[in-house]
């Protein structure tokens, strides 16, 4: 076989419904699981007051747009990093000196990673890294999430308590 008959070969699977349907729900995946992580970012946002905020809860979003999230991956790593630091310091909570800038920039750079044009085995395993740094991203954004959230309890049940003793 020839190359001309690989190629020949290749765009006739590639063409096929079923492979193009596979595509599509990948990418449709990928989006979903990219509107999951911003939706998960603007709660955490919410819960920090509006002047500590860096970034406004629904720019993350972009990081639901393909080819412009390559960029602002970083940006909202960094902004939420200076949100939470301004709003943990306002309540004299003490957390980590980049509360999750590092996860989140690891997960912007193997990002980046799985959007060069690499060998398909290095870009299986950039996926694979992609989506593992993608859960551990999320799971420290949970956590100081709910750090908040906890703040937030212990502060209205000590003004229920001030407010009882009047």
């Amino acid at each position: 076989m020839d190359q001309v008959e690989l190629q020949e070969q290749l765009l006739k699977e590639i063409s096929k419904p079923e492979f193009i349907y596979t595509v599509i729900a990948i990418y449709i995946i990928r989006i979903v699981i990219w509107l999951f992580l911003a939706n998960t970012m603007r709660k955490t946002l919410l819960l920090v007051s509006e002047e500590n905020q860096c970034i406004k809860p629904n720019q993350v979003f972009g990081i639901a747009i393909p080819l412009f999230n390559i960029y602002w991956n970083f940006e909202v790593a960094r902004r939420l990093r200076d949100s939470l630091i301004n709003e943990f310091f306002d309540r004299k909570i003490a957390v980590d000196e980049s509360p999750t800038f590092k996860k989140g920039s690891l997960y912007g750079w193997i990002y980046l990673a799985t959007n060069i044009p690499l060998p398909p085995f290095i870009s299986v395993v950039a996926i694979i890294f992609h989506f593992v740094t993608m859960i551990n991203y999320l799971v420290d954004i949970k956590n100081y999430k709910r750090i908040l959230e906890q703040h937030n309890t212990f502060r209205d049940q000590e003004e229920l308590e001030n407010k009882h003793e009047d």
